[in-house]
């Protein structure tokens, strides 16, 4: 069974329609790119998902053992985020709250995960500086490593490359291209289809046209055609 089935799915707010009509689903170890026009609901998709949002219409079940507390995410940050006046550990260890329960502690356990999960990251040396004073793609390693925290299974990811230089956006997408060779299934926002097209398995195009399939039926598809030659001649086309 999937990890993740949509069904019938319709975005929006109070009377207003973004997108709907949306089928798919999300198998173990999946890479998929969510990508679409700007204000084509993608966000609006990744917060109904993570039932920050109601949907206006359809369903999204949830399969294969996968609970709600095992799904882990980094959404665009806020200035006020990117401000946190809190540890690197401290903000990792948070990761592990769904599994903590009544308790008002971190165990043995939880504290040894966050530890390996900076390692992962690159990230132990950092444990006791304050998040704030971090540069972009040093903050965007300490939330991948507090998501991953929360989940072994999967990761959802709205623009976790906003903002970095192309040194840096190279080196989080290799991470993230490992941890989906790990074995951790992968959902992400993408404003950039050329960077889909090369390590998702699976694209989801939303917008005035949908299209849900493989990469590679997705590069031979009309809009896929389309939108990718609108980004490489610097088009109309945003994320």
């Amino acid at each position: 069974m999937a990890l993740l089935t949509i069904q019938d799915l319709s975005l929006g707010y109070d009377t207003h329609t973004i997108v709907e009509h949306l089928d798919f689903s999300v198998q173990e170890g999946d890479y998929l790119c969510i990508v679409g026009e700007n204000g084509s609901g993608k966000t609006t998709l990744m917060k109904t998902l993570l039932q920050l949002q109601e949907p206006l219409k359809g369903r999204i079940l949830i399969g294969d053992g996968l609970k709600k507390n095992e799904i882990g995410y980094l959404l665009q940050q806020t200035l006020v985020q990117k401000d946190f006046p809190a540890s690197v550990r401290e903000i990792v260890l948070s990761g592990c709250q769904g599994h903590t329960g009544l308790r008002p502690f971190y165990n043995k356990a939880e504290k040894r995960m966050a530890e390996e999960n900076m390692e992962r990251m690159g990230i132990a040396d950092l444990a006791n500086r304050c998040y704030r004073t971090l540069s972009g793609g040093q903050q965007q390693r300490v939330l991948l490593a507090r998501a991953l925290c929360a989940t072994r299974r999967i990761l959802l990811l709205d623009e976790p490359v906003s903002g970095l230089d192309p040194k840096v956006t190279a080196e989080m997408y290799s991470l993230i291209e490992k941890l989906n060779k790990e074995g951790i299934t992968v959902l992400m926002i993408s404003h950039d289809i050329e960077a889909a097209v090369r390590y998702a398995s699976h694209i989801l195009h939303i917008g005035n046209s949908v299209f849900f399939g493989t990469r590679d039926a997705y590069l031979t598809s009309n809009i896929g055609s389309y939108f990718l030659q609108q980004q490489k001649g610097g088009g109309a086309y945003a994320g």
